[in-house]
């Protein structure tokens, strides 16, 4: 499977992906309509604009250091996970999204990274739960938001993972319990952005290091994991396409393709397109052209 990440809704459509994902809201805090025939997806606790309006949304470490993206590791702004208000918009855009179309993805779940949040009401709500230890709890807040979702959701429903596959990592960094969420979404999505793709062991090996952890294959030995290890989760891998040399986005469409159930192509759907066609006439020995640059027409209809 083939799909398309896009802010440009008539690129959903276009006959070379199987599948288009459509950005309703982003980190920006940018929001747009959903639309039918996608996947709409929002970005859930990255949030840059309502990160600025509010500082009281803003988590923050047990020295009161906010996660916005002037910290030189934030790539943008967050919202606390427990703030009920918050929570609900997000839920009310869930719903809007499923009233459109029936499968929802959603990114940026989870708390910034190690040690947040410390807010007071996320230290009141931790004091006041059945839980002694505060990655469990925080684990709790992060799957009982995605369950709310996914109750939601009549369709499939998609949640993108931080590209950490060693165990134990996402759920200290952010509150992600894969082996929990996995019997709640339909499928992981993990971006393996590159704006290069000169060398593409490091993509195997995350790759193959998602795989793993959902049961899908043995460490060794090329045996089938045994039964009920697996999880239920399938897993595509998202690839970055801006700029990208065709011949190099093509190599690594058939790398991560050795692991994933679906490869996806992020936020140029003309030279997507184009290396899918490479890779077409390869297969017959054949020769194909990409698009020009900036075309947004569905090159397979010219």
């Amino acid at each position: 499977m083939y799909g398309v990440v896009t802010r440009n809704a008539e690129e959903v459509e276009w006959s070379a992906f199987d599948l288009g994902f459509y950005e309703v809201k982003d980190v920006t805090g940018r929001a747009s309509e959903p639309i039918e025939g996608a996947v709409n997806m929002l970005s859930c606790f990255g949030d840059n604009a309502a990160a600025s309006e509010s500082d009281d949304l803003v988590p923050v470490d047990a020295e009161g250091i906010p996660a916005t993206r002037d910290r030189s590791y934030f790539d943008w702004s967050y919202v606390c996970p427990t703030n009920e208000r918050y929570r609900a918009g997000l839920l009310e855009i869930v719903e809007d999204c499923a009233a459109v179309a029936d499968d929802v993805r959603l990114d940026d779940v989870g708390f910034p990274r190690e040690g947040y949040c410390r807010c007071d009401r996320c230290d009141r709500l931790f004091a006041d739960s059945d839980h002694d230890d505060r990655e469990a709890w925080r684990a709790s807040v992060i799957t009982s938001f995605v369950r709310e979702a996914a109750d939601r959701v009549p369709g499939r429903l998609y949640l993108t993972l931080y590209p950490d596959p060693y165990p134990g990592h996402l759920y200290r960094r952010s509150g992600i319990d894969v082996e929990e969420l996995a019997a709640v979404v339909d499928e992981f999505v993990v971006p393996l952005y590159d704006t290069h793709y000169g060398t593409t062991y490091w993509l195997e090996t995350i790759a193959r290091g998602f795989e793993s952890r959902l049961g899908r294959s043995a460490e060794s030995g090329g045996a089938d994991p045994a039964p009920g290890d697996a999880l239920d989760a399938t897993l595509s891998i998202e690839l970055y396409a801006v700029d990208v040399d065709v011949d190099d986005l093509v190599h690594a469409t058939q790398v991560a393709g050795e692991y994933a159930d679906g490869v996806l192509f992020g936020y140029d759907a003309s030279n997507a397109a184009a290396a899918l066609r490479r890779m077409q006439a390869e297969s017959r020995e054949g020769v194909t052209h990409g698009a020009p640059a900036g075309d947004r027409s569905d090159p397979d209809d010219a």
